[in-house]
């Protein structure tokens, strides 16, 4: 028989429920099972999705989805579409789920919709709910049960709004609370129970906060980033110790990482293949893959190893050329 604990259970606290025989974690509000599953059977590995964009020569967004296996190296291939086409959105997954929100359809002040696919199965996207203000450049990070949507970029203007998802349901973005400070186009990491959220365009370039996912409420202050990051599309990249971001159009090919447990500052981590990246990020436990550069319409995918420092290695091609502003996502991250 299950014996009560005397004292409260925190936010990524875990347990052996012997009733059910099954191990429980905590989110802050209940204990939840913790599915006894991995990407290797579900998908044959872990699944990165690039999802939307926008593509030179013409000059059109597009609601092209490729897929790549992260933990071998190869060509982008083709998955289905977004619900419209949309650049500068932000990308999530849980173990099962791949989520796209916001973005830039054709309408400078960006769309409210959120999309959703299962990642084991290939095709388009289907409406999961809206947000309550249209916008772009808003940062996706998660767990397996929560996403988070960090700031936007609403006409000239940069917010600090904080939303969240119930990945595994549908419905509109609820608000979790407020960053320090108001920007948009950030990089960002987490495990299980934190999210950072770094750099970005508005007046911090350099700043750096951090939320406990499973509650609600305002980000404190982590440190700051090393190099000041601008305009990237950063989001759930690392394991469970270390975040990864790049890009964006301040730091060039330069990759950073955070210890995401301890407070403080970024790391020099190595060097992208190209530069000037508005890039999307996607990562298994071991490796972060970057796809997507600003200078020109590219097909480059390029990726490290999480747990070294070093400069990239090429991954393979994305299947069209793009500027970049997709928006990536993952069902192996170190959130889930």
């Amino acid at each position: 028989m299950e014996k009560s604990s005397l004292d409260t259970a925190k936010a990524g606290a875990m347990r052996f429920n012997t009733d059910s025989s099954q191990m429980e974690i905590y989110d802050g509000n209940q204990w939840t099972g913790i599915l006894a599953t991995s990407p290797q059977q579900q998908t044959g590995g872990t699944r990165g999705l690039i999802m939307g964009g926008i593509k030179l020569n013409p000059t059109r967004r597009h609601a092209d989805v490729d897929f790549i296996t992260i933990d071998t190296t190869g060509n982008g291939i083709d998955f289905g579409d977004l619900v419209q086409s949309a650049s500068q959105g932000a990308g999530m997954g849980s173990r099962t789920r791949a989520v796209a929100g916001g973005g830039t359809p054709s309408t400078p002040a960006g769309t409210d919709n959120i999309d959703f696919h299962e990642f084991a199965s290939l095709g388009n996207f289907t409406d999961f709910g809206d947000f309550a203000t249209a916008g772009y450049e808003r940062i996706g990070l998660s767990n397996s049960t929560r996403g988070l949507f960090y700031g936007r970029t609403a006409g000239p203007a940069h917010t600090n709004d904080i939303d969240f998802i119930t990945i595994a349901s549908t419905g509109d973005a609820i608000t979790f609370g407020d960053a320090t400070v108001n920007k948009s186009g950030a990089g960002g990491a987490g495990n299980a129970t934190r999210a950072i959220h770094c750099g970005g365009d508005g007046p911090n370039f350099i700043t750096c906060d951090f939320v406990t996912i499973a509650s609600t409420g305002n980000a404190a202050d982590f440190g700051d980033l090393t190099q000041a990051l601008g305009n990237t599309r950063g989001g759930n990249c690392g394991n469970a110790v270390r975040g990864l971001m790049t890009g964006g159009n301040l730091s060039g090919n330069i990759i950073q990482f955070v210890t995401i447990n301890t407070l403080g500052n970024s790391v020099d981590f190595g060097d992208r293949t190209v530069s000037k990246s508005q890039v999307a990020h996607m990562s298994s436990t071991t490796r972060a893959v970057f796809a997507g550069s600003g200078e020109a319409d590219s097909q480059v995918i390029d990726y490290v190893q999480i747990m070294t420092t070093g400069n990239a290695i090429d991954f393979g091609d994305m299947t069209d050329a793009t500027n970049g502003y997709a928006a990536g996502a993952s069902n192996g991250h170190g959130g889930l």
